[in-house]
């Protein structure tokens, strides 16, 4: 058991700058407290002792605000960075690895709005190895998310995510492929990439076409002022300028 909480410490030391020791880790970070909980009240939940299990992770709850159904399958070496406000849902798994910030919900979705709270249906989500979830993001249901994906900070995810993938937005959509698993950490789930709201190439943005349009309102209405001067009638009414701001 002593090899394993120092591989849980080392493993957030390789991933926080600021963790300085095993020491420091072991006696200060909430992440660290919340995973030895859990593991705890797992242990208690899947032998039927579930009000026990409920007590020990609400315990952890109000000592880290991290939040972990006992429940939820925790695999080796998992980091909550900052931890305040995370929720991890009964039913999720997360595999070896896996870094969540603050503020992050593995949220539960039923399959059905009819099925009810049905015991064992599966409803939350699926975290392969090297997951990233940044701080804020909503990963809910009972989708998956393959191996060393990346969920940008404030996304919010309710379908399957590529393995290598970089997801960010509302509703989350991919902006980048890895064509090989990436051999850096990287935080937040943030790395160089495009606007997945932004037109594709070659494709002008809606600002862009606002102010096209603007411009050949004004040079309708000049060429209409001119037609009315050649014909001797009034000219046209002035139309009011269009707001593109």
């Amino acid at each position: 058991m002593w090899a394993e909480l120092r591989e849980d410490a080392r493993g957030i030391i390789a991933r926080d700058p600021a963790a300085r020791s095993v020491l420091e880790v072991m006696l200060l970070y909430p992440s660290f407290h919340a995973v030895l909980l859990h593991r705890l009240a797992h242990a208690l939940w899947i032998r039927d002792w579930r009000f026990l299990g409920r007590a020990v992770s609400q315990t952890a709850r109000w000592l880290t605000g991290i939040e972990i159904h006992p429940g939820a399958r925790i695999g080796r070496r998992f980091f909550v960075d900052h931890g305040m406000g995370v929720v991890i849902g009964e039913t999720a798994e997360i595999g070896d690895d896996v870094t969540l910030y603050h503020g992050v919900t593995l949220g539960g979705i039923l399959p059905s709005v009819n099925s009810g709270a049905q015991i064992g249906v599966k409803r939350h989500p699926t975290l392969e190895d090297g997951v990233i979830v940044g701080s804020g993001a909503q990963v809910l249901g009972a989708i998956h998310v393959g191996r060393a994906a990346r969920i940008g900070a404030n996304s919010v995810v309710t379908r399957d995510v590529d393995p290598g993938a970089t997801m960010v937005g509302i509703p989350a959509k991919a902006v980048r492929r890895a064509v090989r698993e990436a051999t850096t950490f990287c935080a937040y789930g943030v790395r160089e990439m495009s606007d997945p709201n932004a037109p594709p190439a070659g494709v002008p943005s809606a600002e862009a076409m606002a102010r096209r349009i603007e411009e050949l309102e004004q040079h309708l209405l000049a060429l209409e002022a001119r037609l009315a001067d050649a014909e001797g009638r009034p000219g046209a009414v002035a139309r009011e300028p269009v707001d593109v701001a």
